[in-house]
């Protein structure tokens, strides 16, 4: 018997995962000090637990520690990157270069640039959701002060050629960063081999508790600060330091870093068993974006002839996103499929987030529930249209 009901949402979030909690819970009570009082032991204990979350975040991603800025997640991160490195951008450098399916976070500090005088290139994509290294090339230009693609598109799970891109915009002189908010802890991520000035991540994508993230700054890289009135995270981003939240970033970065590889292999199991299900019960369903490039946890899908609202309302005790958290409020058609072409009229557009705890019996009963339902509404819509 499968409990519902069943949470398959883990791109919007994910539960904090007991490991981490119990490695949070001292830093709330026991050692309640601030790592910035430095005269006593209560600061020192703090401090120590900080510090080794600095390592923990920078481990997961090849950097160092002192690389790490502690952040509340990665909208701030994201805004940090942009206005932080357009504030220290050499004279003569004002462009930015961002691809067309950038989360929000992204796309509007870029936009906010633009209307203080900036140039932006949008980097448009292929249908698949990659960008065409051609197209980069051509767009990071002399003037070009930063460059920014994310690792991995929170609603398609499309991942980008960031190696690649990194080093065209490290020979043009422009920094590069990533928005790995989807990406961290589920691929790997190396910030020296894939020549990243500048990454973002929030704790809450992997485990961890909302409300905490990082930058990693690449060591001479300059930003100017958004938050200033102390000395905290490099200059860069003053205000107390949240320790339980970054104890428990920490200890999700160093549990993803010691199981990355079987828990890919297994949310892509449950991935594929998913796919070949809704094939297989259902015609008239198409895959957006690459499957070969693709988050290893991550299924998003369009159901033609079903009405978006009606699917996600019948099918009731499955949680699902028709796309970005941010924007599930919002009726505007996704930024992101139309980047790809990939809108389409009286359809259903799904995604799927498999997760740490998912099942093989919540994957069939989430097959039979959708192959139901949608059969069902497909029969029926000719006569609610009359």
């Amino acid at each position: 018997m499968v409990r519902t009901p069943v949470y398959l949402d883990h791109h919007a979030t994910t539960p904090v995962d007991p490991r981490v909690l119990e490695a949070m819970l001292p830093y709330f009570t026991e050692v309640f000090g601030n790592p910035a009082s430095s005269s006593h032991a209560f600061g020192w204990k703090a401090q120590e637990g900080v510090e080794k979350a600095r390592r923990e975040v920078a481990a997961l991603i090849g950097a160092t520690a002192r690389e790490i800025v502690f952040t509340s997640g990665a909208t701030e991160s994201n805004n940090l990157a942009l206005f932080g490195a357009a504030g220290r951008a050499e004279a003569g450098r004002r462009r930015v270069v961002v691809t067309a399916i950038e989360h929000k976070a992204v796309l509007e500090p870029a936009r906010v640039l633009e209307s203080r005088g900036w140039q932006l290139t949008v980097l448009p994509v292929q249908p698949d959701g990659r960008v065409r290294l051609e197209d980069a090339a051509a767009a990071i230009e002399p003037d070009t002060a930063l460059v920014s693609v994310m690792a991995a598109n929170n609603e398609i799970g499309v991942t980008q050629p960031l190696a690649e891109i990194g080093s065209i915009a490290r020979a043009r002189g422009a920094l590069f960063h990533v928005d790995a908010a989807q990406a961290a802890g589920k691929i790997p991520l190396d910030v020296g081999r894939m020549q990243i000035d500048l990454l973002s991540l929030t704790a809450h994508k992997f485990y961890g508790p909302k409300g905490c993230g990082a930058l990693y700054v690449r060591k001479r890289v300059e930003l100017s600060p958004m938050v200033s009135g102390g000395g905290q995270e490099r200059r860069v981003r003053a205000g107390t330091l949240n320790v339980p939240g970054i104890v428990g970033l920490g200890a999700a970065c160093a549990i993803c870093r010691a199981e990355l590889a079987d828990e890919a292999a297994r949310t892509r199991r449950l991935r594929d068993r998913l796919l070949e299900g809704l094939q297989t019960g259902l015609d008239g369903i198409v895959v957006n974006g690459s499957m070969e490039h693709r988050l290893p946890n991550n299924l998003h899908m369009t159901f033609t002839g079903v009405d978006g609202e009606s699917l996600l309302i019948a099918i009731g005790d499955v949680a699902v996103s028709s796309g970005s958290a941010c924007g599930s409020a919002s009726a505007t058609p996704s930024h992101v499929l139309a980047a790809i072409g990939a809108t389409r009229p009286d359809s259903a557009v799904v995604r799927f987030g498999i997760g740490r705890h998912t099942t093989d019996e919540e994957i069939d009963y989430v097959i039979e529930k959708f192959a139901t339902v949608v059969r069902h509404l497909r029969r029926t819509a000719p006569a609610q249209a009359g």
